[in-house]
Order: C-alpha cells, then sequence, then structure tokens
C-alpha cells in the first residue's frame, strides 16, 4: 500500500505539471537559450527505439542507443529468468561504452521498457555509471500495463542530484497512439513550441455505474495479469473521448507464478470516439 501510495503522489504531481504547472515548465525550459538535447535509450524489442526516435525526430535532439555487451536475445521466458537470476545475484548487465558525453547537454531524456517495475537492466547499470547533476532529465519508458511512476522514482533515487521532469510511458499494445501522444507531451512540456490540450484534474471518486464497471471490464478483457472488479471512478475530459480512473481490487484467482499479488489498483482506461475501452496503465 505504501508503494501504491508513493507512486499516486507521483502521478498526481506529473499529472499537475502536465496541467496548471506546464505553463511554468514550459517557461523554464524555454528560458534555456536553445538548450541542446540528447535522448539515450535502451530497446530490446523496438518500442522504446520508436518513442526515442519520435522524440528526437521532433525536438532535434542527438540521440544514442544503450546496448548490453551480451544482448538478451529477445524470448519473453529466457529474458524473465535471466533478469531475475541477475537480481538475484545482483549483478549488474554490462553495456558498451557510451560515446555521448553528458556535459555537452542541458536536457537529457533516458529511456526503456519497464522490467519488474523498474528500468531494464542495461539503462539501470548506466544510471550507476554516470553522473546527471544539474541536469534536466526526462524519463520515458514502453511496459505491459505499467511502470512508469516506479521507474521515475528509481532514477530519482540513483540521480538525486539531477532535475527529474515529468516522463511519458506508452503500453507496447498501445505504440499506434504513441506518436500523437509524443506530440502533445513534448509540447506540454515546452520542448517543442505548439498548441496541446492541459488536461483538467480527476474529480474525487465514486461507486461505480454498471456502465462504468463495463468499460473496465472490457479495458481489461483479454490481459493476463489483470484479474479485477472495478470498486470507484472519476472520469475527465480528454481530446477525442473520455478518460476514467479506477480504483480495482483484484479478485480471487488460482495459484499462478505470474500473477502480481493481490491487492489494489488504480487502472487507467480511455474511450474515444466510441471505441472500445482500452487501459493505458496500472498502478499497483
Amino acid at each position: 500500500m505504501k508503494t501504491m501510495k508513493l507512486m499516486l503522489a507521483l502521478t498526481v504531481a506529473a499529472m499537475a505539471t502536465a496541467s496548471c504547472g506546464s505553463n511554468q515548465q514550459e517557461a523554464d525550459t524555454a528560458g534555456q537559450k536553445n538548450p541542446k538535447m540528447l535522448v539515450l535509450y535502451y530497446s530490446q524489442l523496438g518500442n522504446t527505439k520508436a518513442v526515442a526516435e519520435e522524440i528526437a525526430k521532433k525536438t532535434g535532439a542527438d540521440i544514442e542507443a544503450i546496448e548490453a555487451v551480451k544482448p538478451y536475445d529477445g524470448d519473453f521466458d529466457a529474458t524473465i529468468a535471466r533478469c531475475m537470476q541477475e537480481r538475484e545475484e545482483g549483478t549488474a548487465v554490462e553495456i558498451n561504452p557510451v560515446k555521448a558525453n553528458v556535459a555537452d547537454y542541458d536536457i537529457i531524456f533516458v529511456g526503456a521498457p519497464v522490467w519488474f517495475g523498474v528500468f531494464a537492466p542495461p539503462m539501470l547499470t548506466y544510471l550507476t555509471q554516470v553522473d546527471l547533476s544539474g541536469k534536466k532529465v526526462v524519463p520515458f519508458c514502453t511496459f505491459g500495463s505499467g511502470g512508469l511512476e516506479s521507474s521515475t522514482a528509481d532514477l530519482m533515487a540513483k540521480q538525486p542530484k539531477a532535475e527529474i521532469l515529468p516522463g511519458y510511458g506508452v503500453r507496447q499494445a498501445r505504440m499506434e497512439a504513441m506518436p500523437k501522444e509524443v506530440d502533445q507531451f513534448l509540447k506540454a512540456g515546452g520542448f517543442i513550441e505548439g498548441e496541446y490540450t492541459p488536461l483538467s484534474d480527476f474529480p474525487e471518486q465514486h461507486e461505480v455505474s454498471k456502465e462504468e464497471s463495463a468499460i473496465f471490464d472490457a479495458a481489461v478483457d483479454g490481459y493476463p495479469m489483470i484479474h479485477a472488479k472495478a470498486k470507484t471512478v472519476a472520469s475527465r475530459d480528454i481530446p477525442e473521448g473520455t478518460e476514467y480512473l479506477f480504483t480495482a481490487v483484484d479478485l480471487p484467482r488460482e495459484k499462478n507464478s505470474k500473477m502480481p499479488p493481490a491487492g489494489e489498483m488504480q487502472v487507467y482506461v480511455t474511450v474515444t470516439n466510441g471505441a472500445t475501452p482500452v487501459f493505458t496503465k496500472v498502478i499497483r
């Protein structure tokens, strides 16, 4: 519960910056005359690479990939098994030297897929080798169900003297929405010029209605890691639709080592243009 409260606090802070505080962040970023930007990323299957390239294309930032000396082979089960073994043994993944000198940059975007709630090991290795003190650092990530908040918290712990700005995360199942979302994210943060739509805060949650419960069920249907029932919800208008913030609780399940521990969770769901509801992230 304490972990989820921390994640929610980070989410609220990020939303506040992206809405009421976005003008201040934009002013701060714009206040740096022609800030030099760098995008550093690790990608296994190409999703995080696509986000990194979209950021670099829109901002004109330099870009470089972080590579493991011994690459993960891309197989899900093998990757999980290797990552678990490395975590248990406390083994840091060796990476190839990074050519970019972070001292030359004002703003650094760092991104990776989320594994076990934090950045994938090659990025974690890099973050223990580099000093980002005094830099504006923008996290981004791809994930199966969530992890931006926990990755951001871990980044803050590893780089306490850096200024960690609100980040961007996208589910691997929603990559088609990524280019438009990245565009809005970069504009809201003042990294590029252009109009964007600031979001209002969610109102206080209320008990879900039958219709709202059906929206939740449709959004998580078919996703094996979520077996839950919505309890309360709040909603707000977004461009072309509605976004819901559900509080849900895990339902009893058969023993399954791949399922997360039972408990309460926050699930973000969007419904756009009458389309089928889709969840965008989960915070446990």
